[in-house]
């Protein structure tokens, strides 16, 4: 059984990998195109990793790695909207995707670090 966590970030990576598909197909974008999709699906790999940690130290570690990743693909969304190779409606549907998961890796980092 998946948590929200890992079902959200599942699904994210999904949109991301559909997304560097479109951006190197259609728009002829290849650097942004593997940046993002490297950094977005990062973000549900290193859950996983997390989630199968050794210990509480491994699991926030990992979930700190999944955090940068985060705001990364955050940043490479927003330029891609801003240099007008996303349409500004699929952009903010992605960033607020994005901005989600962000908030619950904090979330869970601040609980998991508190229950050290």
């Amino acid at each position: 059984m998946t948590d929200i966590l890992q079902d959200k970030s599942y699904k994210f990576a999904l949109r991301i990998v559909k997304l560097s598909e479109f951006l190197h197909d259609k728009k002829h974008e290849f650097v942004l195109s593997r940046k993002v999709l490297d950094s977005g699906t990062n973000i549900g790999m290193l859950i996983e990793e997390g989630k199968q940690g050794e210990n509480r130290a491994d699991f926030i570690q990992k979930y700190s790695v999944a955090n940068k990743e985060a705001f990364k693909t955050h940043f490479l969304l927003r330029l891609l909207r801003d240099a007008e190779l996303l349409t500004h409606a699929l952009a903010e549907s992605l960033l607020a995707d994005c901005g989600e998961l962000q908030a619950l890796l904090i979330t869970s980092l601040r609980t998991a670090k508190a229950n050290e």
